[in-house]
């Protein structure tokens, strides 16, 4: 009885779990920026100054 097929199956779900670690954060920080620019942009367009705090 071989387990190739098992330990071929864990170190593919291992390097797929690795890859999705490693891509998720940057996906996140993508998408965050984003908001933050889109934020800022429609601030500098009302005139609001966007270092204050607002309430």
């Amino acid at each position: 009885m071989s387990y190739a097929g098992y330990v071929t199956a864990a170190y593919a779900v291992f390097a797929a779990v690795l890859l999705w670690d490693f891509v998720a954060p940057r996906i996140r920080i993508a998408q965050v920026l984003r908001a933050v620019r889109l934020l800022a942009r429609r601030q500098a367009a009302r005139g609001d100054a966007p270092n204050e705090l607002s309430r």
